[in-house]
């Protein structure tokens, strides 16, 4: 990844600016590099990283990477500048001022914005003057970029009413990276004034890089445990190994567990402390992808965060949610949806403990699972959604004012369906 530079070129595709804000996990950074590498097909992307990237996570090498000086949260969800020279408020400040100026030396064709108005509002004062900026001639297609489920919040009214007029005076369409039989906007968003921007649901969206090969043959007795990025992993990583031992009695189970890049250093230790002398447990730090370890494991338990739990759903392991502790638990609310289809079996996090979760292990290895059917064809889509909106807007047209029953924006009768849930075997349906 370069450092802040105002990079050009002779490539001929149009170019496209993407934002994308990590602060706590890497969710939003790893579906920011999935959309993009997808989005490089058409456009000369540029994104702009508002977080540090981990050791041993690469980017695709399909786009330009920007890193903006580096801003991070707090497991209380206070933010921090990780520039050792510049306090928060001047990294805020310097920030704004490069995102505009890279803005102006690409002249792109597209700008999306990763989650905000509907999250990030902490952002708005590096974020609103490049959207102030893309209202100069020409004026690009504005977008944002945003997951299935929106966090709650205390003051949802207020929020949601703000984050509405921000989209209409703004923005262009809304890209909701989401299978809509399985969750709708509307369902976590309630402003007062409705949107009067396109609502296009594309798919859920997965790497490029994780195909799913194999079959539930190659699977070794082993349970994996992972946490996505670690930062919020403590009680599920302290628990997975007290119930180790048990588990393996059990089961015959070993246990791989990977701790993720953001673990706090004081946890990383005890386990690597605990780890060597106790049988049956393998602990790795990071993985280069999680999907061939799911892919040979008898039973997942994990996190419920957008992308883990794709990788686990695809890769039909026996899997055991945890949902993390979260401001406004959209963990909480995307893992019970799930285990009404049958597809994962949840121990609440307030129950917790080694000898719960060694019974929840073992229950899981008979669970008879159903078929996972939501669409995941979300990256594509998005790149042609973006194209769609494109020939609008240079036909002379803007995406806004857009009827809901526009064939771009309305889904159609089968993608209202929510999908069912079915015995192993049985034939699914898909939404596109």
């Amino acid at each position: 990844m370069a450092e802040f530079a105002i990079l050009g070129g002779s490539d001929p595709r149009p170019g496209l600016l993407f934002y994308c804000q990590h602060s706590l996990g890497i969710g939003h950074l790893m579906r920011s590099f999935a959309l993009c590498q997808a989005l490089s097909a058409r456009y000369r992307v540029q994104l702009l990283c508002g977080g540090r990237i981990p050791e041993g996570i690469s980017p695709p090498g399909s786009f330009d990477v920007i890193a903006l000086p580096p801003i991070a949260a707090n497991l209380d969800f206070s933010l921090v500048s990780h520039d050792a020279t510049l306090d928060l408020e001047q990294t805020f400040a310097l920030r704004a001022e490069l995102i505009v100026e890279q803005f102006r030396a690409l002249r792109p064709a597209v700008v999306a914005v990763e989650l905000f108005p509907f999250g990030r509002k902490k952002f708005s004062r590096e974020l609103l003057p490049l959207l102030e900026a893309a209202r100069e001639p020409p004026r690009p297609l504005v977008v944002c970029s945003l997951r299935d489920l929106l966090v709650g919040r205390a003051d949802r009214q207020e929020h949601d009413e703000r984050a509405s007029q921000i989209a209409n005076a703004y923005f262009d369409a809304l890209l909701v990276h989401a299978d809509p039989r399985f969750a709708r906007l509307e369902e976590t968003f309630h402003p007062r004034s409705p949107l009067r921007i396109p609502v296009l649901y594309t798919g859920y969206v997965v790497r490029a890089d994780t195909e799913v090969s194999g079959s539930s043959g190659d699977r070794r007795p082993v349970v994996v445990v992972s946490v996505g990025s670690g930062a919020q992993g403590e009680a599920l990583l302290t628990a997975a190994a007290g119930a180790q031992p048990e588990i393996l009695e059990t089961t015959g189970l070993t246990m791989r567990m990977i701790a993720g890049p953001h673990v706090r250093e004081d946890v990383w230790e005890r386990l690597q402390a605990a780890s060597p002398g106790q049988p049956g447990l393998d602990l790795v730090r990071v993985v280069p992808a999680l999907v061939p370890e799911l892919q040979r494991a008898r039973v997942s338990v994990s996190h419920c965060g957008y992308n883990t739990i794709l990788e686990v759903l695809r890769t039909g392991v026996p899997a055991l949610i945890v949902p993390a502790i979260e401001e406004g638990d959209q963990e909480r609310e995307r893992a019970q949806r799930l285990q009404k289809l049958g597809l994962v079996r949840v121990l609440p996090r307030e129950r917790l403990d080694p000898r719960s979760l060694a019974a929840e292990v073992r229950e899981v290895l008979g669970f008879p699972r159903g078929v996972f059917d939501l669409d995941v064809d979300g990256a594509r889509a998005s790149v042609d959604i973006l194209a769609r909106l494109e020939r609008t807007l240079n036909a002379g047209g803007r995406p806004q004012g857009w009827s809901s029953e526009d064939p771009t924006h309305a889904a159609s009768s089968q993608d209202r369906r929510r999908p069912r849930s079915s015995a192993p075997g049985s034939s699914g349906h898909r939404g596109r």
